[in-house]
């Protein structure tokens, strides 16, 4: 009689293994946490909508400029150099303003920030006058994100957190990625973890 081989058992086991109709399946990584307490900046595309904003603020003065310049043309008849100085000022104006509103979204991009730990979210702002806004999380009361039309096309949204209590009872945080605003309005939202207020 055969005395059954020690190897043949493992051999059959590797075999079965081996046959499992499971596919493998790619394990899926969890998103970092929001709450990183890393300082962020804000998303860059903020720039390209605060200058789009620009533009059109700058179009629409300047054409309101303009109405009036041709009013006080026509109606008045001035001399040739005093339209001259007008269209001159005019164009002086739009292209100050044009210039401003196009390059201080960067000047202001650059000293805008957040951070969000397990304690709440931290806002920073401000050129020249600095502002650092803290909110805890045991203090929100609701949060919101909005999309306007320019944002929405630009993938962006604003965060507004509403606080229990008078200063600083709404604050919002515009410039975010959609996606980012989310999850920190979800992070944000009162859990099961804390006591209310």
């Amino acid at each position: 009689m055969d005395d059954p081989d020690p190897a043949e058992p493992a051999e059959s086991i590797e075999t079965a293994a081996s046959l499992d109709p499971e596919p493998d399946t790619p394990a899926v990584e969890a998103p970092p946490s929001i709450a990183d307490g890393v300082e962020h900046p804000l998303d860059h595309r903020a720039v390209t909508l605060k200058r789009m904003v620009g533009w059109i603020t700058t179009a629409s003065i300047s054409l309101v400029q303009l109405v009036v310049i041709l009013i006080i043309l026509f109606a008045a008849s001035p001399p040739g150099w005093v339209t001259a100085l007008l269209l001159l000022a005019w164009a002086g104006v739009t292209a100050v303003l044009g210039w401003s509103l196009h390059t201080w979204p960067e000047v202001e991009h650059r000293h805008c920030s957040y951070k969000v730990d397990g304690q709440g979210i931290e806002i920073r702002k401000g050129v020249v006058w600095r502002l650092v806004v803290n909110v805890p999380r045991s203090r929100v009361q609701h949060t919101d994100v909005s999309q306007g039309p320019l944002e929405r096309s630009l993938g962006l949204g604003t965060l507004v957190v509403y606080t229990a209590g008078t200063d600083h009872a709404k604050v919002n945080l515009h410039g975010l990625d959609h996606g980012t605003a989310l999850r920190i309005r979800d992070h944000l939202l009162p859990g099961d973890d804390r006591d209310a207020v």
